[in-house]
This record gives C-alpha cells, sequence and structure tokens, in this order.
C-alpha cells in the first residue's frame, strides 16, 4: 500500500511538472511582449533587461521587465515593484525598478492584470482583490528563482499601488520588506472623494450612475472607457490633475500609449467594487517593516499619514516610517520632477537594512 501510494505521488508530481511546463509555453504563446526598449527613462549599461512572464491565482498571465545588476552571482534579494495606478511598467515602476537594480537588488516591474502587456478581461478593469494577488504572485515568481533568495524579497508600490501594497503586505508573509510611495487608499478615496468631500447621498448617486452604465454595457455588449486625462485641463482645473496631465501627456516625461492614464483611462464601472471595500482593514496587522514616502506638497499626503497611523501591530509598530520629501508633489515621486525629488538614498538603505 504504502508503495502504491509513494508511486502514485511520483506520478501526481510528474504531471504536476508537465503542467506547469504547459502553462509556461502557454504564457509565452498567449502574450505579445515588446522586446525593443521602449521605456520612458533610459536604459542603463549597468542593468541587465529582460522580459517575463508568470500567472496569478486568477489564472492571469502577467508581463514584467526584470532588472538585475551584470555580473551578479548567487542568490540575490528582490523587489517587485507596481503602479502608478493606471501605468504601465515602461513608466514609473521600471524606473524604481532599474535604479534598484543598479544598487544590486534583482527587481521586476510588472504590469497588473487587465492592463499593459498583461492579460485579463476586460480590458482596463481594476480589483483591490486581484490587485492585491498580482502582488503575491510576483512574490510567488521570485521566490521560485534560483537567483533570488526566498527570505529577501520586498515590494513597492507607487500611488494606488502604494496602497495595494499595505495590504498584500498584511497578507502575505513572505514579503519581507514594503515601500509605500506617493501612496492612495483607493477605496477612500472612491467612496469619499477627494479630500474626504463625498457623503451617503453622494455615494448613493453615484452607485445609481454606474449601475445604470452597467445596464446600458450589457445591452450593448460593450464596456467603455471613461476617456482619460484630458491635453489640456481648464484653467481653473485644480492642481493634482494639472500634475497628472503634465506627467502622463508629456511625450517628453511619461506619456506611453499603452498607458491607461496616458490614453483612454480606466472602464467607467471600474470604481463599483471599491465603493464596498476596506482595503486597508488589516494594515494594522502588518508585522514587517513598512516605509511610507510622501511628497510635502502632495494632495494625497492625508493618505500616507492615514496608512503610518494603521500601522499599529504592537511591538512591530516600531519597524514603520513616515518620509516627508520637502518640495515635492504627488507626480514629482513618480520621477523625479524637476528637483530630483525620489529619496534614493532613504529608498535603498532601507531595503538594504531590511532584506540584506
Amino acid at each position: 500500500m504504502k508503495k502504491n501510494i509513494l508511486t502514485f505521488l511520483l506520478l501526481l508530481a510528474i504531471c504536476n511538472t508537465e503542467t506547469t511546463a504547459k502553462n509556461q509555453t502557454d504564457m509565452n504563446e498567449n502574450i505579445e511582449l515588446t522586446q525593443e526598449w521602449d521605456k520612458t527613462f533610459p536604459q542603463n549599461d549597468k542593468v541587465k533587461h529582460e522580459k517575463v512572464t508568470f500567472r496569478n491565482r486568477f489564472g492571469i498571465v502577467l508581463a514584467a521587465d526584470l532588472y538585475m545588476p551584470k555580473g551578479a552571482e548567487g542568490k540575490m534579494a528582490a523587489v517587485a515593484v507596481s503602479g502608478p495606478f493606471g501605468a504601465v511598467k515602461e513608466q514609473s515602476s521600471g524606473l524604481y525598478a532599474q535604479h534598484l537594480a543598479e544598487d544590486d537588488f534583482l527587481t521586476i516591474a510588472f504590469d497588473p492584470s487587465f492592463t499593459g502587456e498583461s492579460g485579463g478581461e476586460p480590458r482596463y478593469s481594476s480589483s483591490m482583490d486581484i490587485n492585491t494577488e498580482d502582488f503575491c504572485a510576483a512574490v510567488d515568481y521570485l521566490s521560485c528563482r534560483k537567483d533570488v533568495d526566498a527570505e529577501r524579497i520586498g515590494i513597492l508600490g507607487i500611488c494606488g499601488w502604494g496602497g495595494i501594497g499595505i495590504n498584500a503586505a498584511a497578507l502575505d508573509p513572505r514579503i519581507k520588506a514594503t515601500v509605500s510611495v506617493t501612496l492612495y487608499n483607493l477605496t477612500r478615496v472612491t467612496q469619499q472623494g477627494y479630500f474626504d468631500a463625498m457623503d451617503e447621498d453622494d455615494r448613493h448617486t453615484l452607485k445609481r450612475q454606474l449601475a445604470a452604465q452597467r445596464t446600458e454595457e450589457f445591452r450593448k455588449g460593450e464596456i467603455l472607457p471613461q476617456g482619460g486625462l484630458p491635453d489640456n485641463p481648464a484653467a481653473d482645473a485644480p492642481d493634482f490633475l494639472k500634475q497628472y496631465v503634465a506627467y502622463y501627456k508629456s511625450p517628453t516625461r511619461g506619456y506611453h500609449p499603452r498607458s491607461l492614464n496616458s490614453n483612454m483611462g480606466w472602464n467607467i464601472t471600474s470604481p463599483l467594487m471599491r465603493l464596498n471595500q476596506n482595503l486597508w482593514i488589516a494594515a494594522p496587522e502588518v508585522r514587517t517593516p513598512v516605509l511610507i514616502v510622501h511628497g510635502e506638497k502632495a494632495h494625497s499626503r492625508y493618505f500616507g499619514e492615514e496608512a503610518f497611523q494603521k500601522l499599529t501591530s504592537g511591538k512591530y509598530a516600531g519597524n514603520k516610517r513616515l518620509l516627508i520629501v520637502p518640495g515635492a508633489t504627488h507626480c514629482d515621486l513618480y520621477d523625479g520632477g524637476e528637483g530630483n525629488f525620489i529619496p534614493w538614498t532613504e529608498i535603498t538603505g532601507f531595503l538594504n537594512d531590511n532584506l540584506k
């Protein structure tokens, strides 16, 4: 009997290996990856770059750029990077990933589900559950690489992905350190609006509008995008909207043809599920180190301060740090802005202290 069981388990393991290999082949067949350098930042000749794919637990294939220092040997500390929310890996996340690779980390910058070169239908959708899983799937991938030390993996999230990163850190203890840059709480801003200006009546009105949109889209068999950022914002538009336009629409700064924020934007109905969720409900249980980086002049700064206040896990609360960058706005931390505002020394030092 024992021999039969062992034989069965061996056969099962062989089948699983063959299935894994087939799945990897399917990934490469179904995902088209741009091989030429098409980033919004220059390539670093000290860093090796390649395209990789992996699958999350929802069956969606994620596309990523992998960066590592040339000539690296042995098992390395690794960092998975994503964001901003509505951006692609050729923008800010790739910039961060490449810079960290120059500082001796193996990094990946990945496109979230439904966006960029990653899979998932309908396109230009978002889900806090699936996006949190995207980060965990990136940890799966890094943990199984022969050149990565699975005990030294961190994540870095930018903008909305900074908030999603905190949710992932609360869920996944394999994440040994988290950096959240110019972060948003996407459920709070969806439910309460900017600066908490929405009330219950406002939310109900929004729900009615989005529900009616769903009905119409189902009738027509088409899910529609919001239309994206204006090319030329009105003179009286909020400063943060002008900052988004200055980054995402500028060919010399952040524009990319696959970026939602540079083009047609998220689907109109994307906010619906966020109206009924709490992204940071488990944030007080994050036991691993977290660095929150925000600009002094960022309209979103209150989200970073909120997150810092929620990271209260008993004796582990001392591992949390809030870094306010003097003079920086929200988008200045996407690419450094005109003042080279990204605090590389502090970010790298934090990751070195906690992953090396």
